[in-house]
């Protein structure tokens, strides 16, 4: 493996801009600034419901059941 060719990382502050959530991880930057983070997008908090259209197999068996 070549020796000097990959970019030092550091313990980097990452900050999330909507809830205030903070965690440490390793970067190559010293302090990232998140939009949105896990701890506050709605994907993650249940805040995005499910469809109502079932899954593929109901779709599959309500379209043939109605002879479509």
């Amino acid at each position: 493996m070549r020796e000097a060719i990959h970019p030092e990382t550091t313990i980097t502050s990452v900050t999330c801009g909507n809830c205030g959530a903070s965690f440490a991880t390793r970067s190559t930057v010293s302090e990232l600034r998140l939009d949105v983070c896990s701890s506050c997008h709605p994907a993650y908090t249940g805040g995005v419901e499910r469809q109502a259209a079932g899954t593929r197999v109901e779709r599959f068996n309500k379209r043939w059941r109605s002879g479509v």
